[in-house]
Order: structure tokens, then C-alpha cells, then sequence
């Protein structure tokens, strides 16, 4: 009788040990799932998100090559406007010399007047055709300078009409770019924050590979279904089974092909549900 107790004791004891283990894979299976409807829903969030910049397209880094050629401009007119100044500079320091250079001349032809011999008569003759010489350089210099500065200024108006122009395509994308972002941006926000609260939700290593398989992605999608029996990323084939291991929701299944998180129906819609 003892022993009839015991082997019913032990029959109960190993079918409460069955419930518990089934409870247990449940309670896995359950984390698992949340897992996905997390990481499913993360992506929708994330993926509209990228239609709003889609939307917006290349007009932010439009807006900043434009500025960068606006302050390239003003930098070049600005190096010009100094190259000019110094080339009008350069003509009054040039005339200035050419004056110095004929007083000499004046003063050279003066002594000449009160030699006592040849030699100092040569010498001073020598000075003047030095002088003269130097005022035929300096006179050279004025013209190459003049001629610098029209170049310059000739410079600074094409720099001027093409900052205009530069300017005035800036003023156009900036108020384009405003009108996109002030429809978008309301939504925008709470896409943003929407995306931030599904992330606290996801474990860290899990929030990793996501965000590396989006990074790596041309379409930045990183949780896909499966297709007409194809990863709906990179379309390649999945076999039968893999597919059922999916829709068992008992483990985080990648594709072999592309590394995408894949999910079945059933996930993406208690996705939908979790973010409305």
C-alpha cells in the first residue's frame, strides 16, 4: 500500500514538473514574441520617419553646399577687394617714387653744372640715366598694377552677380525647406518619441544588431516579412521549415542570405495594435 502512495505521489510530482516546464517555454515563448512586436513595430516607426526625410530629399545638404559656395564667394570678393586696394597703393607709391626719382634727375643735372672735371661729369651722368631708368620701371609697375586692379574688379563683379544669384537660390530652398519641415515636423517629433519609447522596451544586444542591420541596409529596414515564400529584403528564397520555425515565434530567426530580423504576419499586425 506504501509503495502504491509513493509511485502516485511521483506520477503527480512529475506531471506538475510537466506543467511547470510548460509554463516556463510559454513564458519564453511570450518574451520572444514581445521581442519581435517590439522590434516590428520599432522598424514601422523608423521607417516612416525615413519617408518624412525622404520627403524632405536632398534640400537640407542643398541649403548647406549653397551656404558653403555663399561664404566661399564672400571670401574670394573680399581677397579681390584687398588685391585691388593694394594695387591702388601700390600706383601712389610708384608715382611717388617717380617724383623722388626726377628730383634727383633735377638735382643730378644741377651739380653737372659745377664740375671740375670729366670723370664727376660721367658720374653724374651715370646717375641720371640710372634715375631715368628707375622711372621707366616704376612707370612699367603702374600699368601692370592699374591693369591688375581692372582685372580685379572685373573679378569682384562676376563674384557679385554669381553671390546674387547664389543668394537669392539660397533664399528659395530655405523657405522650401521651412514649408516641408513645418508640415512634417508635428509628426516628425512624435515619430521620434514614439521610436525612443519602443527602444527601452527592446534589450540592449537585440537594439544593437537592429540598428547595425538598418545602418547596413540600402532601405534602412533591418525587420521584414516573409513574401511568397522570399525575405522581403533581399528576396532570396527561405525554406519551408524556416518558415515555420517563424511563425512558432520561439526564437529571433535572421536571414541566412542578408542578416534581416524575419517575422511573419501575425507580428506585424499585434505590431500595428501596440503602436496605436
Amino acid at each position: 500500500m506504501a509503495k502504491k502512495i509513493s509511485a502516485a505521489k511521483a506520477a503527480e510530482l512529475e506531471k506538475e514538473a510537466q506543467m511547470q516546464e510548460s509554463m516556463r517555454l510559454q513564458e519564453v515563448d511570450i518574451i520572444v514574441e514581445n521581442r519581435l512586436v517590439a522590434l516590428c513595430a520599432l522598424q514601422t516607426v523608423d521607417s516612416q520617419i525615413d519617408k518624412i526625410r525622404i520627403i524632405r530629399g536632398e534640400l537640407p545638404l542643398e541649403v548647406r553646399d549653397l551656404e558653403d559656395e555663399i561664404a566661399g564667394l564672400q571670401t574670394r570678393i573680399s581677397n579681390l577687394q584687398s588685391e585691388i586696394s593694394g594695387a591702388e597703393k601700390a600706383v601712389v607709391d610708384y608715382k611717388n617714387a617717380i617724383e623722388e626719382h626726377k628730383e634727383l634727375i633735377k638735382k643730378y643735372t644741377k651739380q653737372q653744372e659745377n664740375v671740375r672735371n670729366n670723370r664727376e661729369f660721367e658720374s653724374l651722368n651715370k646717375e641720371i640715366e640710372f634715375q631715368n631708368l628707375e622711372i621707366q620701371l616704376c612707370e612699367r609697375k603702374i600699368k601692370d598694377s592699374i591693369a591688375k586692379g581692372k582685372e580685379r574688379h572685373q573679378q569682384v563683379e562676376i563674384a557679385k552677380n554669381l553671390l546674387s544669384t547664389r543668394q537669392g537660390d539660397l533664399d528659395a530652398k530655405k523657405v522650401e525647406l521651412e514649408e516641408i519641415t513645418k508640415e512634417t515636423e508635428i509628426e516628425e517629433v512624435a515619430l521620434f518619441e514614439k521610436s525612443k519609447e519602443l527602444e527601452q522596451a527592446i534589450d540592449e544586444r537585440y537594439l544593437k544588431a537592429y540598428k547595425r542591420i538598418r545602418l547596413a541596409a540600402r532601405n534602412g529596414l533591418a525587420v521584414v516579412g516573409v513574401d511568397r515564400d522570399a525575405c522581403g529584403g533581399c528576396f532570396n528564397k527561405i525554406p519551408h521549415q524556416r518558415q515555420m520555425e517563424i511563425k512558432m515565434h520561439k526564437k529571433v530567426i535572421v536571414c541566412e542570405h542578408c542578416g534581416r530580423i524575419l517575422i511573419d504576419e501575425d507580428i506585424r499586425e499585434k505590431s500595428e495594435e501596440r503602436i496605436r
